[in-house]
């Protein structure tokens, strides 16, 4: 496909590193030069400065025979205006990254009357992500397919864990439960595992089952699944409003911690059931007065890194709280796994990848479509649904008869109400979704997971 990028950011250049890497053709806008130009040289791009809202800019850089426009600037209206001036220049698919809460609740309305193929946020998704934790708390990383029948969480296995030394293929045997692992990390080693390969404590392991089949192998595996109760969010963002509200619908009561008196205030009017705290939550006083030991969920959320990895590593030490980290920078990623930070969440890699499950699912598929897309242990696993059409080749072939690719594993099928754990007999039928759990990126076609495409 050939892309534009409006906007050279955090998630700008992610995209374009994501989408090159995967054979589109990119070009980049913006106006900064110097910006530019390192990351078109980075990502070995083409890119345009100027205006991305501009007619002529836009027709320099091809909109007329664009596939995708995606407008990831700064501004909330310069995104949609650009999108209404590609739609009209060229015609083509829009993507806008829109943050205001006010636009946000409109997004229906946007989306019909400028012609958006998709609005996202990028605050509402890291706190869609984190709210996600609640179901799963002593889970790292927690996400669902087919709307939250199938989970896919990450976990690590405790020490002194009966799964220590437990080969795969004896783990429904030895728990009693319908799972699969089906990615497992080992200091700098990933491996998708066979039934033969032996699980270690302290391995993070990528598990696919139902809710209440994960539930049944956490508790035989001697990991607990505690209620959260009381949560604590240290900074008043974006963020801490949507993950706040989420938290509130489910029951649980929620303290926010902000120094701005003025977004306390604002916050007040609109979580009027969150108890607003006037502070800055990086003092120990503060924490320890407005009850840090006594929380069962506690976020990280100020605009620095440092502060809120420091947090984190208190919140640690002096609770049980299940432990949520927003990190916006990757250049000590390796350093920040080894710090044990419980659930470390990458707003931009979330919006980066968001993008990109769109447009896998619009690429041009013979018989099958990815629903679903996750990048899971450090965005070096892809796990993807694909949903299988008639016009599918591979329907009515056994998984025996077919040659997989290494490195791959059909995670489960599902199929009406049952979630299939498929074994070399089973075929996929008209309708099904499949699971796929793969080191190779790039896959857009269910055929992809064969040797021979």
């Amino acid at each position: 496909m050939k892309i534009i990028i409006v906007g050279c950011g955090k998630v700008g250049s992610s995209l374009a590193e994501q989408l090159n890497q995967e054979g589109h053709e990119i070009t980049l806008i913006d106006r900064n030069q110097q910006i530019l130009e390192r990351v078109s040289t980075s990502c070995d791009v083409m890119g345009i400065v100027g205006d991305g809202v501009s007619y002529y800019i836009q027709m320099e850089a091809g909109i007329r025979d664009t596939d995708l426009l995606i407008a990831v600037t700064d501004s909330d209206e310069k995104n949609l205006l650009c999108c209404l001036m590609a739609k009209k220049a060229g015609d083509c698919k829009t993507i806008a990254r829109v943050r205001n809460p006010i636009y946000y609740k409109e997004m229906r309305y946007l989306r019909e009357e400028l012609g958006l193929s998709m609005i996202i946020n990028p605050e509402k998704t890291a706190a869609q992500e984190m709210a996600k934790l609640i179901r799963f708390p002593s889970a790292i990383k927690v996400d669902t397919f087919a709307k939250e029948r199938v989970e896919l969480l990450q976990v690590r296995i405790p020490i002194g864990s009966s799964l220590h030394q437990c080969a795969v293929m004896d783990i429904s045997k030895k728990t009693g439960s319908d799972i699969l692992v089906c990615a497992v990390e080992r200091k700098e080693e990933i491996v998708i595992p066979d039934g033969s390969f032996v699980l270690q404590e302290n391995d993070n392991i990528s598990v696919i089952g139902s809710y209440h089949q994960v539930n049944h192998f956490f508790s035989k595996i001697g990991i607990q699944v505690p209620k959260v109760k009381k949560a604590m969010l240290i900074g008043g963002s974006r963020i801490a409003y949507y993950l706040a509200e989420m938290l509130l619908e489910s029951g649980i009561k929620v303290c926010i911690i902000e120094k701005e008196k003025s977004r306390c205030e604002e916050l007040s009017e609109l979580l009027p059931k969150a108890v607003i705290i006037e502070g800055d939550g990086t003092e120990k006083e503060m924490l320890e007065e407005e009850g840090i030991g006594q929380m069962d969920f506690f976020a990280s959320l100020t605009n620095l890194d440092e502060e809120n990895i420091m947090l984190a590593l208190y919140a640690k030490r002096y609770s049980n709280a299940k432990i949520v980290t927003k990190v916006n920078h990757l250049r000590f990623e390796e350093v920040i796994d080894d710090l044990n930070l419980g659930s470390v969440v990458y707003p931009k890699y979330l919006t980066a990848n968001t993008i990109l499950q769109y447009v896998r699912a619009k690429q041009n598929s013979y018989g099958s479509n990815v629903e679903t897309l996750y990048k899971i242990i450090n965005n070096k696993v892809e796990a993807l649904a694909f949903r299988i059409y008639d016009n599918c080749p591979i329907i009515g072939r056994t998984f025996e008869e077919m040659q997989l690719k290494s490195n791959l594993l059909i995670g489960c099928i599902i199929r009406d109400e049952a979630i299939i754990f498929p074994r070399g007999q089973d075929v996929m039928k008209v309708g099904d979704v499949v699971i796929v759990v793969t080191t190779h990126t790039g896959l857009d076609d269910i055929q992809d997971i064969l040797k021979e495409r």
